[in-house]
């Protein structure tokens, strides 16, 4: 049976930082890794989640590349959504997407990948005109479309014709997002160009092109473009903006500064990049985890291989003597699953079209089994793939301007750790502007990652990129100016805007309608820190600009009349009052605020985001709860439950993080954020709107209690009649127990109970939630149980839509 996709929960609501953007419609999973700050959209998944979910990527994880605001098309829009079919044809044409539905349809798997997948380890070797790609920009899906060639058909092109333009509706800085291909590709119906307006079974969403978009196997990202509106058929390639200016692999030895002064670079059409390249990644080990070092035991390298041109990936190594010798890995090709349909099969109102196809547009997965031992002598791990044309992957990065198409050998170090008796596995780079990785490491130390030895030839010698590019000059040192937090702040309007980065302001106003990212990437920090945002996607030449631009420096004071600590738009560093161990995975934490009067300013309801650093100099975000009182001054409280190294997993990296603060020590904080807040008296608030109930019914399982406990502690003071079964595995595991128990009105359930356990036995069933009632349902615990209880309460009539809360 071939693979279908995976039952899982559709995002439904806005995340908070999105709503005062112009993609306030567009509902997106909070565990994707944003790449370009909070606007345009940009990101992946993270690796390991990516890897874990199989063949077919869940929707909401797959990468997105956005370059300006989505296109917001209602329900009624979808099926009247028009095409033009013009330029070199017989029979000019326009086609709703209802006409499309007439043409035969079919659904075949295809994996997408950005032309920047990969790209952050050409950043750090010298910054590019590129964010910071990881491994993660590669998505799988079933898509269910009409072939090209059907419409080709029809439309009859010319013989003059030779490429087939495409342009999307979104609104963009230089006009409409546009590129072509070659139309010998889209006539070529075993190349399987489709128009597609179906996704893993459901029709597009709003990232993913709804309701239209044009899907090319076997292509870069780039030349799928989506919100599809205008067909060209041209004989020369698009002149679009887009399609000049981006996806193009330019000569190594063209420099930021050689462009700057002469893009005609960028006009030679045998530099645009059309078919992917071979390309294979290490997913596990990941990156940060360690085993123990046991003789007699194996390891399972396992990772993902892809190719472009629809050429199959014909074998997979892997090397442990950093390319002396090789191994041949195991490689299962899920597509072929599809090609043993029978020929006349159905799947999402499409022909599974498979069963004669040879093209092979789908990525595979490898792996090989390796003995503890024999990874504890080496120094690191490297992979290449070969497809059935013997292209291979090369041991180093070709660097060009874009950072596009960086396929070399991926390695990971090994680092032995003989305190613990532990291997430590580092991946190059962490995605975005987050720090991490060995590639980070070697060049923090001054080695020349392109050495041809990733660094280690001469770890004293600065290498030219590291001397020469780094250290871009951003500032004016005739400005002398201070200017306030509060000052900054009120520069936030359309035709005023001031930024802060790196403690220094600078005043972008004119600089708004040259921006080529659209005046809303800088609208939406303007008056307060862009850092992040800033330094994660521009290259040394746009740093160099802001000294045009730069008008005073950040003047950063504790004001002792600060009444609250927190703040949305900056990090703020807290010190570790007391670390108290309360069981054998929880510890209490107790911070100081900047002055006893102040209060950390999180409501009920709400939380807060930790950031932390690990020891490969990583930085991780978790959102936690205080349990402490809002009211609370000078301190509050965080209780979190560590996720330390077993057998069957490694160490969550927080977890680590928080295993090694001391007394004294600090973290940083940003807050307050989330969509529900406990206001008094049976009154919330979600999403801006209050709501009165009189009965609360509330669920939660392991740590998850923090998450709820000031929720469940004021109601109950309020006097509202409510309900909290909080389910653990053991007794030992219940947190809060005396505070919980004193407030009554609580019920425990334990999966291995002792023969003494007077409570509940067992998880969630529809026992629990059978009181069906008007008021609220909170659910607080792990993504499974929570979605098990969405499922249990729909089954027995909860108006889950609006009764229904998780957190």
């Amino acid at each position: 049976m071939f693979p279908l996709p995976l039952l899982t929960t559709k995002p439904t609501k806005v995340l908070e930082c999105d709503e005062n953007t112009p993609d306030s419609h567009v509902s997106r999973d909070s565990r994707l890794i944003r790449l370009t700050g909070i606007h345009p959209f940009n990101c992946e998944a993270p690796l390991k989640l990516l890897y874990d979910h199989g063949f077919l990527t869940p929707t909401e994880l797959w990468f997105v590349r956005n370059h300006g605001a989505v296109p917001k098309v209602l329900d009624e829009e979808i099926f009247n959504w028009t095409i033009h079919i013009e330029g070199m044809v017989e029979n000019p044409m326009s086609l709703t997407l209802n006409d499309l539905l007439k043409f035969p349809q079919i659904t075949i798997p295809i994996t997408m990948v950005c032309a920047g997948n990969r790209r952050k380890e050409q950043n750090i070797i010298r910054k590019g005109h590129g964010f910071n790609w990881g491994s993660g920009a590669v998505s799988t899906a079933l898509f269910t479309g009409i072939l090209m060639n059907e419409i080709l058909k029809v439309i009859k092109p010319t013989d003059e014709a030779k490429y087939m333009w495409m342009e999307g509706i979104d609104q963009l800085p230089n006009g409409h997002y546009g590129t072509s291909i070659r139309l010998s590709t889209a006539m070529n119906p075993s190349m399987c160009v489709m128009l597609a307006y179906k996704m893993n079974g459901e029709l597009l969403r709003a990232d993913h092109g709804r309701p239209l978009r044009m899907i090319i196997p076997g292509h870069i990202g780039g030349r799928s473009v989506k919100w599809l509106k205008r067909i060209i058929l041209s004989d020369k390639p698009n002149d679009n903006w887009y399609h000049i200016f981006d996806n193009r692999v330019l000569p190594t030895m063209i420099t930021p500064e050689m462009i700057e002064h002469d893009k005609s670079w960028y006009y030679d059409e045998r530099y645009a990049i059309y078919n992917l390249n071979i390309q294979s990644v290490i997913c596990y080990p990941n990156h940060d985890e360690r085993i123990e070092i046991e003789e007699e035991k194996f390891y399972n390298i396992r990772g993902y291989a892809y190719n472009g041109g629809g050429i199959r990936v014909g074998r997979v190594e892997i090397s442990l003597d950093q390319g002396y010798t090789w191994k041949l890995t195991t490689i299962n090709y899920p597509e072929d699953l599809y090609r043993q349909s029978k020929s006349n099969e159905e799947l999402f109102g499409g022909k599974l079209d498979m069963s004669k196809r040879e093209n092979c547009f789908c990525w595979c997965f490898w792996n090989i089994e390796i003995s503890i031992k024999e990874l504890s002598q080496a120094k690191d791990i490297v992979v290449r793939a070969m497809d059935e044309y013997m292209n291979i992957q090369p041991r180093d990065i070709y660097w060009n301007i874009l950072s596009m198409l960086n396929n070399c050998w991926h390695r990971l170090t090994i680092i032995q750790d003989i305190n613990t008796n532990d291997l430590l596995f580092q991946h190059p780079t962490v995605p975005g502007v987050t720090k991490g990785g060995w590639m980070e490491s070697i060049k923090d130390q001054s080695g020349n990652l392109t050495d041809g030895f990733w660094g280690l030839r001469n770890m004293n010698s600065l290498s030219l990129e590291n001397k020469s590019f780094d250290n871009v000059k951003m500032t004016n040192d005739s400005i002398t100016q201070l200017i306030t937090e509060e000052e900054l702040a009120k520069h936030n309007k359309d035709n005023d805007v001031w930024i802060a980065i790196n403690g220094q302001v600078y005043d972008v106003s004119e600089y708004l309608k040259d921006h080529p990212g659209g005046r809303n990437s800088i609208l939406v920090t303007s008056g307060m820190d862009a850092s992040e945002d800033f330094l994660a996607i521009h290259s040394n030449h746009a740093k160099s600009m802001l000294i045009k631009y730069h008008i005073g420096i950040l003047e950063k004071q504790i004001n002792i009349h600060q009444e609250i600590f927190l703040s949305q738009n900056q990090w703020k560093k807290t010190i570790l009052k007391t670390k108290k161990i309360l069981n054998h995975d929880t510890i209490l934490l107790t911070f100081l605020l900047e002055h006893p009067k102040q209060v950390l300013g999180v409501h009920i309801g709400k939380h807060l985001f930790v950031r932390c650093t690990t020891q490969s100099k990583e930085k991780v975000i978790r959102a936690y709860t205080p349990i402490s009182n809002p009211n609370q001054l000078g301190q509050f409280d965080l209780l979190i439950k560590l996720y330390r190294k077993t057998q069957t997993r490694s160490a969550g990296k927080m977890s680590a993080c928080i295993d090694l603060l001391k007394e004294g020590d600090t973290i940083e904080c940003k807050g307050p954020f989330g969509d529900f807040e406990y206001l008094k008296n049976g009154i919330v608030s979600i999403n801006g709107i209050q709501r009165k109930f009189d009965k609360l019914t509330m669920i939660a399982g392991g740590s998850g209690i923090t998450g709820i406990y000031q929720i469940f502690q004021s109601v109950y003071q309020d006097g509202i009649q409510c309900n909290l079964i909080y389910f653990n595995k053991i007794e030992e595991d219940i947190l809060l127990r005396d505070e919980l128990t004193s407030l009554k009105q609580i019920q425990y359930s334990l999966s291995y109970p002792k023969t003494n356990w007077n409570g509940l036995h067992g998880d969630i069933s529809k026992e629990h939630l059978q009181d069906v009632h008007q008021g609220l349902l909170l659910c607080c615990g792990p993504p499974e149980m929570m979605d098990e209880v969405y499922r249990i309460a729909s089954d027995l009539g909860w108006n889950v839509k609006d009764q229904f809360i998780r957190f």
